[in-house]
């Protein structure tokens, strides 16, 4: 699964307002022949063109929603198409890592390394977490960051309790948390156009200011003894038996005993490791913050707008995010996201803005039920809930020479219940030849999210924060089946007999896991102290995939939040219950 997203940054001219969005069109000069006149046309600049080229780009950062130029748009578009083309030729990419044999202490290029680490990080956004918690545990760690290693001026949006499992973890404090959360909001909704919604508190309602949170983790990584490399990309991978050796753009050479590839999505390493493949499914997004929203106070978690549309020479079914931002008491960001699988005809991103324009207004202006945000706990709260285990487990390799690709594949082992979420990207796309109602999504989302809420805070509540679990599933599951017995065969033809097949082995291992994390880790986990290391170190990671694997790592946030982080008294909270769900 991997995630294309586009963000403005800026403020786009009149954006907001309280009333709509308006933009100023370029003049066209007159065109003095006729003939002329139908080329000129075509030769239009879009919307999308003429909004994006009207803001002053000061600069790109890395990560999602870093890019807000046309020319980076028409780029990812350019990426977009080439992954989507209808080639069935799996090109060779570029060879980046290559095992050499011997030791590179004995090789020819050791004393040209200008620097010698425990574990050096590719990726600093994300990575620096990672690299900051190594380095809390003693080990000499190196960050190589292609651009300047800072934070984007777009929030993270998460929750207090995922924020605190870096103060866990031991690489942040409270303190440091308070100077990095640039807003906060409840209540928290999830909408579906026509049929209803419901309201939560405290999912992802807080946003946080990366730019001062990387600055924090900047500061806190050089104490410990970190160095970062900045504006130099990776050029080569060497596998020694004794090291990996990064060979920089400009000529750097760095060893070190653990290599992470934190560069995300387009890692040349993945790449390599997928062999050109295509994904599996990818989550389209586009967005904009926007001025002028005086009832500015909640944000939404998920909105499902309208029905399946035709964009281009394919069908799209839109969700919607959206949540105060930091940048002022009437500023708004909000995201436009599809799920699609690549294929030729697949809608483009600048397809996607275009549509963008036209919806965003009924959605942020029109009616009351025209507000939310994405089921999707993306990369920031993915290393905030796995940073501890992953951070113990390389250190424990570290110590023990457990840096084989038998013991490192254990710190990223199967887990049940990511491979079970597949289900719901895939119920979630639109496709042509499903022959379902154009409707079906809306439906189905609805009565899930209906009977999630029925069932209570410990169904619902991992379920917006990403956690498949295996009792909350079935409990789901089965109160749709009674409730809305007559969808289950728009299920069969939405996701297709044979994914429906490969979900129902995941399922049972999910539940298989729930067992043995319950029953059979009590009794294990005790023991496991007097193993040898190696035999310790396996049986921990098999413990923690366990736990992980089944959802049970979850747990569920402190209630007794202040009013003043709920932004609200016991009359707001009243107000939230009766408009949720019967």
């Amino acid at each position: 699964m991997m995630a294309l997203q586009f963000k403005l940054e800026q403020y786009p001219p009149n954006c907001g307002g309280g009333g709509g969005i308006s933009y100023y069109p370029f003049a066209i000069p007159p065109i003095g022949r006729q003939r002329n006149q139908s080329l000129q046309a075509q030769a239009l600049p879009s919307r999308t063109q003429r909004i994006m080229e009207s803001i002053s780009v000061s600069g790109e950062v890395g990560g999602a929603g870093g890019s807000y130029s046309y020319d980076a748009l028409k780029r990812l578009d350019q990426l977009w198409s080439g992954i989507c083309s209808a080639q069935t030729d799996v090109l060779e990419p570029q060879k980046v890592v290559s095992s050499l044999p011997g030791l590179f202490s004995q090789s020819d290029v050791a004393g040209k390394a200008v620097g010698t680490f425990d574990v050096i990080v590719c990726g600093g956004t994300l990575g620096i977490f990672i690299a900051t918690a190594l380095s809390c545990k003693g080990l000499r760690v190196g960050i190589v960051e292609r651009g300047v290693l800072k934070g984007r001026e777009q929030e993270w949006n998460i929750s207090r309790k995922e924020l605190l499992e870096l103060v866990e973890v031991g690489i942040i404090t409270e303190d440091d948390i308070e100077q990095a959360v640039a807003s906060i909001f409840n209540p928290n909704r999830c909408g579906f156009e026509g049929k209803g919604e419901i309201w939560v508190e405290d999912i992802l309602n807080l946003g946080i200011s990366p730019a001062k949170l990387i600055e924090v983790m900047k500061k806190r990584f050089d104490s410990l003894g970190g160095i970062i490399y900045e504006g130099d990309s990776v050029s080569g991978i060497s596998i020694y038996e004794d090291a990996a050796v990064l060979q920089l753009a400009k000529g750097k050479i760095l060893s070190s005993r653990l290599l992470i590839d934190s560069m995300g999505n387009f890692s040349p390493v993945v790449k390599q490791i997928r062999c050109g493949k295509k994904p599996d499914g990818v989550c389209l997004v586009v967005g904009s913050c926007c001025r002028g929203f005086k009832d500015n106070s909640t944000s939404d978690v998920i909105f499902s707008s309208s029905a399946v549309k035709e964009v281009g020479e394919s069908e799209a079914h839109y969700f919607w995010e959206a949540f105060p931002a930091g940048s002022g008491p009437m500023d708004r960001t909000s995201y436009m996201f599809t799920y699609v699988d690549p294929h030729p005809g697949c809608p483009k991103l600048e397809e996607l803005l275009e549509d963008y324009w036209d919806l965003m207004p009924n959605y942020q202006f029109g009616d009351a039920s025209g507000i939310q945000s994405p089921v999707s706990f993306g990369g920031f709260g993915s290393v905030t809930r796995h940073l501890g285990r992953l951070s113990a487990g390389i250190y424990e390799a570290i110590n023990g020479d457990l840096l084989d690709s038998n013991n490192l594949s254990l710190l990223n082992p199967y887990m049940p219940n990511l491979s079970a979420s597949w289900l719901f990207q895939r119920a979630m796309s639109a496709k042509k030849e499903s022959n379902v109602s154009p409707d079906f999504i809306n439906e189905l989302l609805y009565v899930n999210f209906q009977s999630m809420q029925r069932l209570g805070d410990p169904v619902l509540r991992p379920f917006l924060q990403d956690v498949i679990q295996f009792g909350p599933l079935v409990k789901t599951l089965g109160l749709v089946m009674i409730t809305k017995p007559l969808i289950i065969p728009s299920i069969f033809k939405q996701v297709g007999v044979p994914i429906l097949l490969d979900w129902s082995g995941h399922f049972f291992m999910l539940g298989y896991y729930t067992f043995l994390s319950t029953f059979v880790d009590p009794v294990i986990r005790p023991l496991v102290n007097a193993f040898p290391a190696k035999m310790k170190y396996k049986w921990r990671r098999q413990l923690e995939a366990w736990q992980y694997g089944s959802g049970l790592d979850y747990k569920m946030s402190n209630p007794n939040t202040t009013k003043a982080e709920r932004g609200m008294g016991t009359g707001g909270e009243a107000w939230a219950e009766s408009k949720s769900l019967p």
